[in-house]
């Protein structure tokens, strides 16, 4: 009797070995193009290492799984890295992060790195994707921070965070989708010209002028549209829901619920009396305690719901960021369902 337990734990060891082996070929070989791990299991140790093995110009996407760790490393990917996939073990364990900051003194230059080259993470390539993965700034309340800086064209993140102060997110000329992202901060901590598209994520305000700061073209329909996504924050009454970085910034909320962090005027002018005549504010179906329609700034718009029917990601997205602008009918999801 004694034998034959044995036997059977000896075959049961096997069956676990190979089920272990033919997972871990699976997942190295198959799945992914290259795996990145602190600990040596993977191809490369850092994120960098893993961008800078990417085929230049490849049609094909590159795949690139990062197991949990903090990784402290600024990272850059370059133009000419295009479809490149990120996707982490664990959102709340893959931690992308740095520590510089706009005045923090560059040993290169001897100057400070300015609030463009602050950023802990730099997206120049175009159609990247990045899921279950934390971008972080970890200089704290230092000045402008950023935590990603997305210059690509066609930019998506699913479960992803993003996490700093002042200036969190900035986002270039181009396209961006998030989808069910957390994203945190404090003064203008999503900021540029970029036409952005926020489905159902969660904003967190740490207080500060206001939680956007568009700077969006004249000849482009769409800045930030934020639809069924959530605001909370530290305290209440701390924060404004945008100020225009530069004139005709645009910024639309859709169905989404505010909590009493948002101040009742809702919309800054910046100091800028000739932004009110500019600026493309708007909302639709706001709720909670942060809503306040009655007492919202006079030259923001409430749309219709005729006119909140145009903001879908298809139409969003339909266009590209030229000037004209071009049709190319762009839809992110497609990126999202290779990767469920």
């Amino acid at each position: 009797m004694k034998k034959i337990a044995i036997l059977k734990y000896i075959f049961l060891c096997l069956l676990v070995s190979q089920s272990f082996f033919a997972q871990t070929a699976k997942f190295k070989k198959g799945k992914y193009n290259f795996v990145v791990a602190q600990d040596g299991s993977g191809d490369y140790k850092t994120v960098q290492e893993a961008f800078n093995a990417v085929t230049k110009l490849k049609s094909e996407r590159t795949v690139i799984f990062v197991k949990s760790g903090t990784y402290k490393e600024v990272i850059t990917l370059e133009a000419d890295k295009n479809n490149v996939t990120l996707i982490g073990e664990d959102m709340d364990k893959v931690i992308l992060t740095f520590d510089n900051y706009s005045s923090k003194i560059n040993p290169v230059t001897n100057k400070g790195y300015g609030t463009g080259g602050s950023s802990s993470c730099f997206i120049i390539g175009a159609d990247f994707y990045a899921k279950n993965i934390t971008f972080e700034n970890s200089s704290g309340a230092v000045g402008q921070a950023l935590a990603i800086s997305i210059q690509g064209d066609k930019a998506v993140f699913k479960n992803c965070k993003f996490s700093g102060f002042q200036d969190t997110m900035y986002g270039a000329d181009g396209r961006q989708y998030f989808k069910d992202c957390y994203i945190e901060g404090s003064t203008d901590f999503i900021f540029g010209s970029s036409t952005a598209f926020f489905d159902n994520c969660k904003l967190y305000t740490k207080g500060g002028s206001a939680i956007t700061a568009a700077s969006t073209k004249e000849y482009i329909n769409f800045g930030y549209v934020f639809n069924n996504c959530k605001i909370t924050g530290t305290g209440s009454r701390i924060t404004t829901l945008g100020r225009p970085w530069r004139p005709y910034a645009a910024v639309a909320f859709l169905n989404t619920e505010m909590s009493d962090a948002i101040k009742p005027a809702g919309w800054d002018n910046w100091r800028k009396v000739e932004n009110e005549a500019t600026a493309r504010y708007s909302e639709y179906n706001s709720s909670g305690t942060g809503a306040s329609p009655t007492e919202r700034v006079k030259w923001m718009k409430n749309l219709t719901a005729d006119q909140a029917k145009l903001y879908t990601v298809e139409n969003v997205f339909k266009t590209t960021y030229a000037n004209p602008p071009v049709i190319d009918n762009w839809n992110p999801n497609k990126v999202i369902n290779l990767y469920k």
